[in-house]
């Protein structure tokens, strides 16, 4: 049967009591599998999405399964700290408290399962809250823990075997985490879990295990596990699908409200995304379009721990009750886990003030200027370095717009964002004690400190490795049940094989001409986000007819030139941007390598995981068109 054979990963039990329930598992399979269509609703989209979600979609989302993403590298490295000062802690507590807890006896009731990542670096003291909260609630709860994701116990030896090669000492080490996969979801929903807490995972695979737990998916079932992947990938990010961030905003109706997505799977892998009737938001083939493209590489090889996707030819199309997704295709999985890394590289600090009246960005830029300059003469006086690295821009006057502000004499009113880096906290507390005295003794209109006096904390930087699968053991525990195993099937293969070259041009035919130029806005829909230390812009035509003209415009060289204000300075922009073709979308990716000043908490600008950088590339100028009307006729 493919459902055992989806079970057989170098199992090693410990009080393991999985024969004896193989009968009754054999007998629940036919009709169990006989569902046709399967509902996974998402609830979450990071740690802090509203709480009104998982009522929305308890009450009136008709689901079979509810998942709850909570993680980023972010999280994982605040969640680290948080159990460094109290050892029951490491998880998110808003999943237990205000997520799931108040909808136990609800989501008994209407045999909802659910599946959360919410366990974080500590997701048996997840479980044991959740026990706990269900005990109190008088509901019978069986509880599944996924866990064998946090590497720290092994970091040595896992260090010394990732690739790429690095320079991380294993004593620096904040955090060090692999993203498992979703056969270990579906293992603890094949014994009875109600509820399924992991640590780190592939977002996409809390959809995945319920479909292949339901479906009896296994391992070689490439293109339904691929397919099952994109239903994750599309709703993990909660209501960005459903007209979150889309760049036709203005047309997404009730925000109060918006509708939380739900996929809907067959077996056969076709997808549709819907949301619970009566909420707002915006199901469109624009808003799953721009989500498809939402953190990917390269669209032909997404690569994940269960399958390798190929997302390249995948096609959207609007039915009766939201968007039908079709045309997924799948390959053999890796030898090897995606690690991401957190170590420690001292401390950095951020101010953040006011100023008014006219030349505000001058004005503010001059005050930072000063406040450095200070500081680093009080440094050199007591005897320490300098700051490793400095970041000032005013907010309002189009600072990370780069030589593509809008000019003229700036904004009458502006925000100075300075953010430092230091190797010893002492010196960061000098810095953060200069900042009030600009006040009384630099520009006019300085008016608050945003916050108060700024705090020292931890710089954590992100490093992405491989690690083999062979080195994690994964643990599979339930009430009466517990396993272990490494993931490692006969199917995996090395990560370099799909190391594909880009696409910096296309191959487009002689394309009509004309005297018109446009904003990208008007001829493309825009998405962009964050992996590590590199922001990926997705681009989709509005029209079919318009790709070929986005293909020919927007190479990799034209957006390297575009943006070559956010890499480091004195490179070779171009060596940074890789393009990719998405032509089942009528779309590009490019992969902005570098750019965003280290990411996430490493970073010391605003904008630090790039989510505006879709918004900038909108104003890129196409010239020599025809008209709209005529191209798209």
């Amino acid at each position: 049967m493919a459902y055992l054979g989806r079970l057989m990963l170098r199992p090693s039990r410990r009080k393991s009591k999985w024969l004896p329930t193989l009968t009754r598992l054999q007998r629940n399979f036919a009709s169990e599998h006989e569902q046709k269509t399967v509902r996974v609703g998402c609830a979450s989209g990071f740690w802090g999405d509203t709480p009104t979600a998982a009522p929305q979609l308890i009450h009136h989302g008709k689901l079979d399964f509810l998942m709850f993403d909570y993680l980023s590298e972010i999280t994982m490295s605040l969640l680290t700290a948080a159990r460094a000062k109290k050892p029951d802690l490491g998880y998110a507590p808003d999943f237990v408290l205000f997520a799931l807890g108040p909808y136990l006896n609800e989501i008994k009731r209407k045999g909802i399962r659910v599946v959360s990542n919410a366990g974080g670096i500590n997701p048996e003291a997840c479980a044991a809250a959740l026990r706990q909260a269900s005990k109190k609630a008088g509901v019978e709860l069986k509880v599944g823990v996924v866990s064998g994701d946090d590497l720290m116990v092994q970091r040595e030896a896992a260090l010394e075997g990732a690739t790429p090669t690095h320079n991380i000492h294993p004593a620096s080490v904040h955090s060090l985490n692999a993203y498992l996969g979703a056969g270990p979801i579906a293992r603890a929903l094949d014994q009875g879990a109600d509820v399924v807490v992991t640590g780190r995972c592939a977002d996409s695979s809390m959809a995945l295990g319920p479909l292949m737990h339901t479906f009896g998916w296994h391992g070689t079932d490439y293109d339904q596990l691929a397919a099952g992947s994109l239903a994750g990938h599309l709703i993990e990010c909660g209501a960005q699908v459903t007209g979150g961030i889309f760049t036709d905003w203005h047309i997404v109706p009730d925000w109060h409200n918006i509708g939380f997505p739900i996929a809907e799977v067959d077996s056969s892998g076709r997808i549709v995304i819907t949301k619970p009737a009566g909420t707002g938001g915006l199901i469109s083939t624009g808003t799953v379009s721009e989500q498809l493209l939402y953190e990917i590489g390269d669209p032909r090889a997404y690569i994940l721990p269960d399958v390798v996707c190929d997302f390249s030819r995948v096609q959207v199309q609007e039915v009766k009750d939201g968007v039908m997704v079709t045309g997924a295709k799948g390959s053999s999985p890796t030898d090897s886990y995606k690690v991401t890394a957190t170590y420690m590289a001292g401390f950095k600090a951020t101010a953040v003030c006011c100023v008014g009246g006219r030349r505000s960005g001058e004005k503010g830029r001059r005050t930072a200027e000063a406040i450095l300059a200070r500081s680093s003469t009080i440094f050199k006086t007591l005897g320490l370095p300098d700051f490793q690295r400095t970041h000032v821009q005013v907010l309002g006057a189009e600072d990370t717009y780069g030589p593509h502000a809008s000019g003229g004499e700036g904004p009458r009113e502006g925000v100075v964002w300075m953010s430092v880096q230091h190797q010893e906290k002492r010196a960061l507390d000098l810095f953060a004690r200069e900042i009030a005295a600009a006040g009384t003794g630099m520009a006019p209109g300085l008016t608050a400190i945003v916050g108060g006096r700024p705090k020292p904390s931890p710089l954590l930087k992100m490093q992405s490795l491989l690690v083999g699968k062979d080195t994690c053991q994964v643990t599979i525990t339930t009430d009466e049940y517990s396993e272990s195993f490494t993931s490692v099937t006969p199917d995996c293969i090395p990560a370099s094989t799909y190391n594909f070259a880009d696409q910096p041009t296309s191959k487009v035919h002689e394309l009509p001409s004309g005297p018109n130029s446009y904003r990208l806005e008007e001829l493309a829909l825009t998405r962009s986000g964050d992996k590590g230390n590199s922001c990926n812009i997705g681009v989709v035509a509005r029209h079919p007819a318009l790709y070929p003209y986005l293909c020919q415009t927007l190479t990799s060289s034209a957006i390297a030139q575009f943006f070559a204000h956010v890499f480091p300075p004195g490179v070779d922009p171009l060596q940074y941007v890789k393009r990719y073709e998405v032509p089942g979308i009528h779309g590009l990716n490019f992969v902005l390598e570098e750019s965003l000043g280290g990411g996430g908490v490493a970073s010391l600008r605003s904008d630090p995981q790039g989510k505006a950088f879709a918004q900038m590339l909108l104003d890129f100028n196409l010239t020599n068109l025809p008209e709209l009307n005529s191209i798209c006729s």
